[in-house]
């Protein structure tokens, strides 16, 4: 069992950030293979571990942002750093993520359990991250009207099979936003995404009590696992998008959706 709680916690951080769908993933593997999905608890502290992850990751970022966005409140001149467009681009991005993710919640829990719509998602992805090798590299900073291109494209995400990452950092590219750029305000926006889907599920495991209780043994040795993996994932993330290599990933989402939607076809499974 201990190990199955790392083994899931070190997919969980893998996946989470490399764009590759960690929601498709878990799904094939619950249709296909018949892994019984982790408690909601679980899946919870594993959530709240990548973002801790991601928060390591940028905090100097953060600290700085946020900052320049509080002071930019006070001050028309500190209105030209980047800090105030960033946060206004964060803040847009998930208020047009959370109205879309309500609105297609339902739908995308259902089509959880279809490797169709599965299947169809990542090759979805597939072809957008594909594509990013056709457009142009970018120069620009982040705008407040990035952040509503970028959320919506998060939004849109949370469809299984449809990667967070891949979608927002090519919304980002596609608006001309630089590639160091893109690849941290990604991520940035994945923060308040992430623990807002934390807490709505905390609402759901039933109190304190109830979530303690229903966590497999030594969860924290999973968490531990997802946030090492969600560190390793965007050290190598940040070279590939960089680099303009991180249409790899989607070659292979690609195949793994085209896998999944023929199999579905054809009922050989």
């Amino acid at each position: 069992m201990d190990q199955n709680v790392v083994i899931l916690g070190f997919i969980q951080g893998l996946t989470e950030f490399l764009p590759v769908s960690s929601s498709g993933h878990l799904a094939l593997a619950q249709i296909f293979l018949g892994v019984e999905m982790p408690p909601l608890s679980y899946d919870l502290v594993l959530h709240v571990a990548t973002m801790a992850a991601t928060v390591l990751f940028f905090f100097n970022d953060i600290i700085r942002l946020f900052t320049e966005w509080v002071s930019g409140i006070f001050s028309k001149e500190k209105r030209s750093l980047t800090g105030w467009s960033v946060g206004w681009a964060v803040f847009i991005g998930t208020m047009v993520t959370g109205a879309i993710g309500m609105l297609i919640k339902d739908f995308a829990e259902d089509a959880m359990m279809n490797s169709l719509m599965v299947g169809f998602g990542l090759v979805f992805t597939g072809i957008v991250l594909i594509s990013s090798r056709f457009i142009r590299k970018g120069l620009g900073r982040v705008s407040p009207f990035d952040g509503l291109l970028v959320g919506l494209a998060q939004g849109i995400a949370v469809m299984p099979g449809i990667s967070r990452s891949g979608m927002t950092m090519m919304a980002g590219t596609a608006a001309g936003i630089s590639r160091e750029e893109v690849f941290r305000f990604s991520f940035l926006l994945s923060i308040p995404a992430i623990a807002g889907a934390a807490l709505l599920q905390a609402r759901e495991v039933g109190g304190v009590e109830a979530f303690i209780s229903s966590l497999p043994g030594n969860w924290y040795l999973g968490a531990a696992a997802a946030f090492v993996s969600g560190l390793v994932s965007l050290f190598v993330l940040r070279k590939l998008v960089i680099a303009s290599k991180w249409w790899i990933f989607g070659i292979y989402c690609l195949a793994l959706g085209s896998l999944s939607v023929i199999t579905s076809f054809l009922g050989v499974w």
